[in-house]
């Protein structure tokens, strides 16, 4: 009871509180406005206040209901989310709605996606939780026709796009579905919806493997050559670079690879998103000190995120195990990181937000 009444004392905006058994407080959006309750590590959940990584639409479009998903959000700890599509959908008159258990079935760049969750926002508008809307239709291997789709976007729903992406430079898990991987030459061929992004101040997510466990960096140069040629861009490197194709690299060479990126370019941004990390690299007995100590060195660089897909049938029990699985490194961050990171303070400065994250209480 006394643990609640100096909650309510030191911030009276705060919906709930939480009790002596780890209870979630009910932090509203205004309690990150300004100074606001210190956050308890002790007692309030170690999973992220930001899902900067959550796919509101499926590959096939059958998606859990906009409301639903909202609904689910507002029984975890997250009140800011990335609201992303999925910019390569299967042909609408497809049967499948697993691309993995199709191959040979395309997997193509659409936008029929991001204009479902455009006029979702408009019509669904909630104070409840702070929505960023993303473009993910984005081809990075054909890009000539991106500024003129931002264009489009920009007419129909002016002022709602604030990021873009998850966009694929190679996402090996769809090559058999007619992915093919951005080249040398495209990406060079970016350099006007890369001015646009940075005139917008708008960040780029993007899916791009290292590698895979045959060929460990055979993608990498790809990576590096996008942030050679586009050091100034907000760019944010999805799940750490890696994917089901690369679970066995060893965790002190994939943290060499991401130390020598981020020292090289400071605006690089990444997040780990996708329960792969925790079950491949974070959870093994032998990683988690030296990924704890990676995150909290570069703690100003991480976004959280659950990489969960909306299909219809996930069930608020699923986000909640991709939430739980994707932040359960939180616990052994240090104080600075966990605020940074799980208590959202990267994202609101990446983003120019009027939020800022609690501080760690002290005891």
């Amino acid at each position: 009871m006394r643990r609640c009444l100096y909650f309510v004392l030191q911030a009276f905006f705060l919906t709930g509180c939480a009790s002596s058994n780890g209870d979630v407080i009910d932090r509203s959006l205004d309690s990150f406005r300004g100074e606001s309750a210190c956050y308890n590590r002790a007692t309030e959940p170690y999973t992220a206040v930001v899902d900067s990584h959550l796919h509101y639409r499926p590959f096939d479009g059958k998606a859990i209901p906009f409301q639903t998903m909202n609904d689910y959000l507002l029984r975890t700890s997250v009140r800011f989310v990335n609201v992303y599509g999925i910019g390569q959908m299967l042909p609408a008159n497809s049967t499948c709605s697993d691309y993995s258990k199709c191959p040979g079935v395309p997997v193509s760049p659409t936008i029929r996606n991001d204009f479902v969750n455009a006029a979702n926002m408009v019509e669904f508008k909630t104070n409840k939780l702070h929505l960023t809307l993303s473009m993910t239709f984005t081809d990075l291997s054909n890009p000539g026709p991106t500024i003129e789709i931002m264009k489009l976007y920009d007419k129909e729903y002016p002022g709602l796009f604030h990021w873009m992406g998850e966009v694929n430079l190679i996402k090996q898990a769809q090559l058999h579905n007619q992915h093919k991987a951005a080249t040398f030459e495209n990406i060079e061929h970016w350099s006007d919806f890369m001015a646009e992004l940075r005139k917008r101040h708008f960040p780029l997510t993007i899916h791009a493997d290292i590698g895979n466990d045959s060929s460990p960096t055979l993608y990498l140069p790809l990576m590096e050559k996008v942030l050679a040629l586009y050091p100034d861009n907000k760019i944010v490197w999805a799940h750490l670079g890696l994917s089901q194709e690369e679970i066995k690299m060893k965790a002190s060479d994939h943290i060499a690879i991401l130390t020598r990126l981020l020292d090289k370019y400071p605006n690089l941004m990444m997040d780990i998103s996708w329960r792969i990390l925790d079950d491949y690299y974070f959870s093994k007995p032998n990683n988690q000190a030296k990924y704890v100590a990676f995150l909290n060195k570069y703690s100003t660089r991480i976004l959280p995120g659950s990489d969960f897909v909306a299909f219809r049938d996930n069930t608020f029990e699923v986000y909640q195990s991709e939430l739980n699985a994707t932040g359960r490194i939180n616990q052994y961050l240090n104080d600075e990181a966990f605020r940074n990171i799980a208590l959202g303070e990267n994202y609101f400065k990446l983003l120019g937000l009027d939020y800022q994250a609690p501080q760690i209480c002290t005891h």
